[in-house]
């Protein structure tokens, strides 16, 4: 693998700024100062031309401004049409899209080949947020919350470079002239302008520059897979202009609408059921059933196609679609491949207003794996995933979005494969959604070997740890579908105890590990989420591993130990290569939501809001019990983060040390070179090269609640060398002639050895508190 230093390319005499270094100053009017000094605006984005930085939309929110509510809203009314045109993101992004052609600065920028190592380098460590569930300051919003200097100044001394603010844009849809509410936490997008519950467009460029001053960035999302019912949607039914053309929908003739399923008074659409979606494949609207169905719910998605009632257009004809939707019913998917190219202009808007507009610094790629669909063989499910129409089209979104000067990565829930193929020209980096579960399952079995399988699959296809983003929690479930395993490679076999064993069968063994040593009687406050996965915080999944049933008497030791392997699953994920990303609910340590609480949610069958509960990080509010946006409060483990930084033995200070070890190490743009059978079922090894100052590194981690003697062996090890755990500062001797050493683990501890000739290589002040 190629490491590219990314201040060579922010040399002026190199190519052109791909990322720069993120600790530049923060400049505020470019005209009060000299010329030949350069902003962290201008150096990050150097394409980003100047009459976007300052520019705000000063328009309304959802609803129409009461002199703009004229007449009815229907297709046949102009000043309804006239308004969803301005309201459409497809209009917006013809907008944006003219500010940036013919600017020479297009051009500055390499932007053919992804670039994970200078991503890696720009933002190390994200703080990864959710917009409903944080607990913002006194009179301030979730944006302006995330503009408080306080709060950088203890993500600075944690170790945080950069937070992702998760969706913050408007979403959800409309019904006439009213916004409804977001069917899936704002990941139906329906406007380009940030969703006032959350702040402001100068809150957000305020947090960019916050962000900046302490040495970070800002990740925004972009959705290229589907939008919410909004503007575009509506005037799409109506088939208007080029809107049809944005989303994978048809045209039904009337002499076939009793192929179509009644629409129930208050709805909009009806799913179509297998039957129905077999009739219009054969009759040659669609192309029927695809390879699998996402949110899978009898009765209400029994497939991925919807169609909708009887919409009125400009022209007084009423007309009725199928529309795609791989996930719900309230989104409906973007068509990547239509002659009009809306859709790809719309999504490429999107990106350019919160790269150019705004000022983020990279951006999230959600469902982009799902961006092509083709009609299969006669009896065969359309091919929907890991079709080259969607390395195509994120070779076109990480194009431009490093043209900009900016980074990507995509949450990519597909095989190794697909990771490995949208990787080579797509986005810059790929949520690591392979190792993710293996390691839970490590934890809850006290056995590695199958994360040392899934580790050495990656290494082997290519899919290196410098590429990927390793997580603890985040806003989704646990995810446990196993995709690698469950379909392309079904039928390949892999060895596993011993044993040969299908990846289908494979798959099904680990899946019901999980859930029986993580739900239920095991874990009763965690909750299977359809066939994707569990509904669980990073505690609530340790609490069930170690056997806790119920959390409302965990308290003094109990919490010690839950905090303990919190830390392994933290050094896990922080001591390889890449990028390690954590939430607002691991830091605090939240534990899920009582079920009561959150009947209401819970009743449309979407389990993940019980880990979505509110946080208070800098206990802004002590006194509230739910977030602005109506969250009740889980419970806090740990505290809010300035308490915990006073305590040495607390989560955030032994984590802040872990991530010294890690920045003055360069583990996160080293290489990973091996993962090692071990001499405990218990105990990962992770051995690593390109390490500045030392000659190798290994990461020994040890996932049982035992203590274990365990003998460590490589041969990219050499007799002779020293042996030193950083996180400690012990020396443990030297490797010996059979290229090992012999180590003991207190249970969950992790040890981040180096290994040199003679002295020990230099490294942060070692705290024996973070191995246990």
């Amino acid at each position: 693998m190629e490491h590219v230093d990314a201040r060579t390319k922010t040399d002026p005499s190199a190519r052109g700024a791909a990322v720069s270094d993120p600790r530049d100053p923060v400049e505020h009017d470019p005209a009060e100062r000299d010329p030949a000094e350069i902003s962290y605006s201008e150096h990050f984005f150097a394409a980003r031309p100047q009459l976007l930085r300052p520019r705000a939309r000063l328009r309304g929110q959802g609803a129409p401004e009461p002199g703009e509510r004229v007449g009815e809203p229907v297709g046949t009314n102009p000043d309804y049409v006239a308004w969803l045109r301005r309201e459409s993101m497809l209009a917006d992004a013809n907008t944006i899209a003219t500010q940036f052609s013919g600017q020479g600065s297009m051009w500055q920028n390499p932007f053919a080949r992804p670039n994970p190592v200078a991503a890696v380098r720009a933002a190390p460590v994200w703080f990864t947020a959710y917009p409903i569930s944080m607990v913002t300051k006194a009179g301030s919003s979730f944006l302006g919350t995330l503009a408080d200097p306080d709060l950088w100044d203890v993500f600075s001394r944690i170790g945080i470079r950069a937070v992702h603010t998760g969706p913050v844009k408007r979403a959800g849809g409309l019904s006439g002239w009213d916004p409804t509410p977001s069917v899936d936490g704002h990941f139906d997008r329906i406007s380009t302008q940030i969703d006032a519950a959350f702040g402001t467009e100068d809150e957000y460029r305020s947090m960019c520059d916050v962000a900046a001053a302490h040495g970070g960035t800002i990740i925004d999302d972009i959705v290229p897979g589907h939008t919410g019912k909004g503007p575009d949607f509506r005037l799409a039914e109506m088939n208007v202009g080029d809107y049809p053309g944005i989303f994978h929908m048809v045209l039904i003739d009337p002499a076939d609408w009793h192929l179509l399923p009644e629409v129930r008074p208050g709805r909009d659409s009806a799913n179509l059921d297998g039957p129905a979606e077999a009739a219009l494949e054969g009759a040659g609207y669609i192309i029927g059933r695809l390879q699998r169905v996402i949110f899978h719910s009898p009765g209400v998605k029994e497939t991925n196609w919807s169609a909708t009632g009887e919409v009125v257009g400009e022209d007084g004809v009423a007309r009725r679609w199928v529309y795609l939707h791989y996930f719900k019913e309230g989104q409906p998917s973007i068509n990547w491949l239509d002659p009009t190219f809306a859709g790809m202009r719309l999504v490429i808007g999107d990106a350019l207003h919160s790269m150019g507009d705004l000022g983020s610094g990279g951006l999230r790629l959600d469902a982009n794996g799902f961006l092509g669909v083709e009609k299969s063989g006669e009896g065969e499910a359309a091919w929907s995933e890991g079709h080259p129409l969607s390395e195509a089209a994120n070779q076109l979104i990480g194009s431009m979005v490093r043209k900009v000067g900016g980074f990507s990565f995509q949450e990519l829930n597909l095989t190794v494969d697909d990771i490995r193929v949208t990787a080579e020209a797509g986005a810059d980096l790929s949520y690591d959604f392979v190792n993710r579960p293996a390691y839970h399952h490590a934890l809850a079995t006290a056995d590695t070997e199958f994360l040392r399988l899934t580790l050495n699959i990656s290494l082997e296809s290519g899919v290196h740890p410098i590429s990927l983003v390793h997580a603890l929690q985040n806003h989704d479930e646990l995810t446990y579908e196993l995709v690698h395993f469950e379909t392309l490679h079904r039928d390949d076999l892999f060895t596993f105890h011993g044993v040969e064993v299908t990846g289908a069968a494979l798959a099904a063994h680990v899946r019901g590990q999980l859930v029986d040593h993580l739900t239920g009687e095991a874990g009763p406050y965690n909750a299977i989420f359809t066939t994707n996965g569990i509904a669980s915080t990073s505690a609530t999944i340790i609490a069930a591993a170690l056997g806790y049933r119920d959390l409302d008497v965990v308290d003094g030791l109990d919490i010690d130990n839950i905090r303990q392997a919190h830390l392994l699953l933290a050094m896990f994920n922080a001591l390889q290569p890449g990028v390690f990303a954590l939430s607002g609910w691991d830091l605090a340590g939240m534990t899920t939501v009582d079920r009561d609480e959150i009947g209401h949610l819970l009743a449309t069958g979407d389990t993940r809001w019980l880990h979505r509960g509110a946080y208070d990080l800098m206990d802004y509010r002590p006194d509230v019990s739910q977030s602005a946006s109506g969250m009740p409060r889980g419970r806090s483990l740990y505290g809010p983060l300035p308490a915990q930084l006073d305590d040495p033995d607390s989560f955030a200070s032994q984590l802040a040390h872990v991530l010294r070890v890690r920045e003055a190490s360069g583990i996160a743009t080293a290489t990973q070179i091996e993962v090692p059978a071990c001499s405990h079922p218990g105990v990962l090894v992770m051995v690593h090269d390109d390490l500045p100052g030392t000659l190798r590194q290994a990461t020994v981690l040890n996932f049982s609640a035992d203590p274990v003697d365990v003998r460590v062996s490589s041969n990219h090890f050499r007799p002779g060398w020293t042996v030193v755990d950083q996180l400690t500062g012990d020396e443990l001797g030297g490797v010996d002639e059979l290229h090992g050493v012999d180590l003991t683990l207190e249970a969950h501890q992790g040890r981040f050895l180096t290994f040199g000739e003679g002295a020990a290589a230099p490294g942060v002040t070692p705290d024996p508190r973070v191995s246990g």
